[in-house]
């Protein structure tokens, strides 16, 4: 029979002697469910009670009683103060438990996040929200509403490489549509604070073309990045959307982003002062976006563009030739340049600095060193993997009910015998 609960004491006592085992545990959710508006009524009067749990052995009671002390507006000096139970009781808590109430969980990792951007301190969350993902995960191809959440405060203190280490994981579940654009969207801004470019472009490119029935926000932000990091990392954008875009996306995201649209087309005259032009005469626009940083990046990639265009060109060239052909003030910026782009392996050039002349050079990799060949090898053994894991998400979609229903309902709309004969109208 339920007791009900008519005081805070009765409920702890219930979570002291229910935490112990699974049976016990599923006993104790029923009633912490039955609590949940007394506990909220109560709770100005439950942080005392904390201290009387232990947030390894009583996670779930504790993260009930935790997420009824948070709902509730608290002055800086209480928040500061509640910020430390949050981060102590996330790094405490055992998986199993918080497993059985997510949304709880989550509500309180998000409080705990908007409250230390509040206090100007979002360093404090990006430890204890990485351990929170960790527990909350069944696996690391699990996407988690607070993946986004993360990957913001790692944007927000310029953790970038932090925020690396959870984009390196291949997620193959998704919750919510918008949890994934955000993840996508922050994580491409984080791979662009890092200057990994084609990871940054393969994630933007994720929301661009993700399915959406109205065009989101986040796409049009999206698209403005992949644009200007398109022409950063590649020299070149096209206009053309893959075919299994959205018609939303196609048919309403190049309105919104004109003045990067007419960018790109300045950037593929290869007139480097045309361009310096048009992005003096559109700096407010781009400023408004936020994306000024890397409009100047992309004015700075064009010299590296046109550098590039002459090794195809030129096998031997002066540093004061490359500086006329690229207009750039002397032949030092260019041999700058040119030093910066043999360290980045963007060419293949050696300089003699005696008469300032610049060599171009094949390409020296063989393919055939033992490094390479670790690369390719686990680059054939990551895309079997990926190989085999598309065949069960194929395998399993395909036996889902609303998946056979939908394509029953369709198949229904056609009558295949009047096809029947289609074939024989031909000589095949």
């Amino acid at each position: 029979m339920m007791v009900k609960m008519n005081s805070v004491d009765a409920l702890v006592a219930q979570i002291q002697g229910l935490s112990g085992n699974s049976s016990d545990i599923h006993q104790l959710h029923g009633h912490l469910k039955q609590s949940e508006q007394f506990l909220h009524s109560e709770s100005t009067r439950l942080a005392p009670v904390l201290a009387q749990l232990d947030p390894a052995k009583h996670s779930l009671g504790y993260l009930y009683l935790l997420e009824a002390l948070t709902s509730v507006p608290f002055s800086k000096e209480r928040a500061n103060e509640l910020v430390v139970v949050v981060a102590g009781f996330i790094n405490a808590c055992t998986a199993k438990q918080i497993r059985l109430a997510p949304d709880k969980f989550i509500s309180v990792c998000r409080r705990f996040k908007d409250q230390v951007m509040l206090l100007e301190a979002p360093m404090r969350a990006v430890a204890p929200l990485l351990t929170a993902i960790q527990k909350l995960q069944p696996s690391t191809e699990h996407l988690t509403t607070l993946h986004p959440d993360f990957l913001l405060v790692c944007l927000s203190t310029k953790c970038y490489k932090t925020g690396l280490c959870l984009l390196e994981d291949n997620i193959s579940e998704v919750d919510q549509p918008r949890d994934f654009f955000l993840y996508c969207y922050y994580g491409g801004m984080i791979c662009i604070g890092q200057k990994h470019f084609r990871k940054a472009l393969e994630l933007l490119h994720n929301v661009v073309t993700a399915p959406m029935s109205t065009l989101s926000a986040i796409a049009v932000e999206a698209y403005k990045k992949y644009i200007l990091v398109s022409l950063i990392h590649l020299g070149q954008f096209t206009t053309s959307f893959p075919k299994y875009t959205s018609s939303a996306a196609q048919r309403s995201l190049k309105n919104y982003c004109q003045p990067y649209l007419e960018l790109a087309n300045s950037y593929s005259t290869g007139k480097i002062s045309e361009l310096q032009t048009f992005v003096q005469m559109n700096r407010d626009k781009f400023v408004v976006d936020t994306n000024f940083g890397l409009v100047k990046q992309v004015v700075s990639s064009m010299y590296k563009r046109n550098i590039q265009r002459l090794t195809q060109t030129y096998l031997t060239l002066s540093l004061q030739d490359i500086a006329n052909t690229v207009q750039l003030s002397s032949p030092k910026e260019a041999e700058m340049h040119v030093l910066q782009m043999i360290q980045d392996g963007e060419i293949y050039a050696a300089i003699n600095q005696k008469d300032g002349m610049v060599r171009f050079l094949e390409d020296p990799e063989q393919y055939k060193t033992c490094e390479m060949i670790e690369h390719v090898d686990s680059s054939i053994q990551r895309m079997m993997a990926l190989s085999k894991k598309l065949t069960a998400m194929d395998e399993k979609m395909s036996c889902d009910p609303s998946y056979v229903s939908k394509a029953g309902r369709e198949r229904q709309r056609f009558d295949f015998d009047d096809f029947d004969g289609v074939t024989q109208r031909f000589n095949l």
